[in-house]
């Protein structure tokens, strides 16, 4: 096999009544776009990574909290020996089977149709919650101060790797929250105090998927993910396109350099 293959014709595929419904919600389901060879050939790429059988130079791992909380995790450890408990590994545009299923052609043509002029890859980051239950994600964004960059880029999409029921901790979202932009300029988490009333209000919405369907999801969309119940592993790949324009605004060491998607 040559890389992962699309279950739905890209050519077939017009994408704006998704990205209609992204531009108001927040969100949008593309359904299932990966074939089930494929769903199991990325599924055993996702083992191979955690136990090393494949390895890539300058890949980032980050490991479960024992606890379950957020808030105990453990930064700048990366590998930590073989396990199926490392909940984040990025940059997995450098191994070849994800790099082919990032620039699939039904991406491409979503992306082209959001994103003005030459396209970059932001990350590529491989999502996971282990069958012991994996670490917890409380409400955040994706972007603000955090990530370091000129523009903040819009464009997320979410692929499932494995089944995402609600109790294997799916997606959860408030739609139409990123119409109120970043909530603190750092970005990232939101405070229990901001969220409390859409809670209260009843206005979270659970997204549960299953292998090989994909989500369009806005960088400033309030979403978030509970533990795995499940016992079985639940993987999904996240892929935030952006302008080749962006640039680097960190100070410390050589500005990073993004990585040009759809052979420009």
């Amino acid at each position: 096999m040559s890389g992962p293959m699309l279950s739905v014709d890209p050519k077939r595929f017009d994408p704006g009544s998704a990205l209609a419904e992204f531009a108001e919600q927040g969100y949008a389901r593309l359904g299932r776009v990966l074939d089930d060879e494929s769903i199991a050939s990325l599924g055993q790429r996702v083992d191979d990574l955690m136990f090393a059988r494949v390895r890539h130079e300058g890949l980032f791992f980050q490991h479960d909290a024992n606890t379950g909380r957020y808030e105990d995790l453990q930064f700048g450890l990366g590998w930590q020996g073989a396990s199926a408990s490392y909940r984040k590994i990025e940059k997995l545009e450098r191994d070849p089977l994800f790099r082919t299923w990032i620039e699939n052609p039904l991406f491409e043509r979503i992306a082209r149709a959001h994103i003005e002029g030459p396209i970059a890859l932001y990350r590529a980051v491989l999502f996971t919650k282990a069958a012991t239950g994996g670490t917890a994600l409380p409400w955040h964004q994706d972007g603000g101060v955090f990530w370091g960059i000129d523009r903040m880029p819009s464009l997320q999409i979410w692929t499932a790797l494995d089944d995402a029921p609600l109790d294997a901790g799916c997606v959860e979202v408030i739609p139409g929250s990123h119409l109120r932009g970043l909530a603190t300029p750092q970005g990232g988490v939101i405070s229990d105090a901001l969220v409390c009333e859409d809670l209260d209000a009843g206005r979270v919405l659970a997204l549960p998927a299953r292998a090989g369907e994909a989500l369009l999801i806005h960088n400033q969309l309030w979403h978030r993910s509970r533990v795995n119940s499940t016992g079985k592993r639940r993987s999904a790949l996240s892929i935030c396109y952006m302008s080749a324009a962006t640039r680097c605004l960190r100070k410390r060491g050589t500005p990073r350099e993004f990585v040009r998607l759809f052979a420009e």
